[in-house]
């Protein structure tokens, strides 16, 4: 039987969803549109240390941007199928010019976006403060996990084949 329910907050919070993400190089950032219907995009994460928040480079001119102006709830997808881990988190965006954050988070590849390099003036930070995500992975390898859930489709439920749960960070 998968394990449901489970609630994680504080420092054993932050740790779980760190462990979630770590291997996530991508998330698809969600924004709301100004009609009311969600926009998203991939982002490059930087997960680093995490301590609550996630960073992202930007243009600060960017529809993104103008949506995280008018509303600053956003979500945030993360999947990694070859480990069956899906993670769906929720936060605020902040928008913030900072020239030793861009330094900091600046790496070659970004020049695919920023071809003048890490002192574009169009570079922004974008913090997204994560407030609370669910999360839903699997216990074992591909093989077993196929295993476990014929197994459990033959008992009606009965072996476990992962968990889920909620992580709170802060409310």
């Amino acid at each position: 039987m998968t394990e449901f329910n489970k609630q994680l907050s504080g420092p054993e919070g932050i740790k779980k969803f760190s462990a979630l993400i770590e291997d996530i190089p991508i998330a698809m950032l969600v924004t709301t549109a100004r009609d009311g219907t969600f926009d998203s995009r991939p982002m490059a994460v930087q997960a680093k240390d995490f301590d609550g928040s996630l960073w992202f480079l930007t243009r600060s001119e960017s529809g993104k941007v103008h949506e995280i102006h008018d509303d600053a709830h956003v979500s945030l997808l993360f999947v990694d199928h070859s480990d069956s881990k899906y993670v769906s988190a929720k936060g605020t965006a902040h928008v913030i010019q900072d020239r030793a954050k861009i330094h900091e988070l600046w790496s070659p590849l970004y020049k695919a976006w920023f071809p003048s390099g890490e002192n574009d003036p169009n570079i922004a930070v974008l913090r997204v403060d994560i407030t609370e995500a669910d999360y839903w992975e699997a216990s074992s390898s591909k093989l077993v996990r196929s295993i476990k859930y014929l197994a459990a489709a033959a008992t009606g439920g009965a072996v476990e084949v992962g968990e889920s749960g909620t992580v709170v960070l802060t409310r």
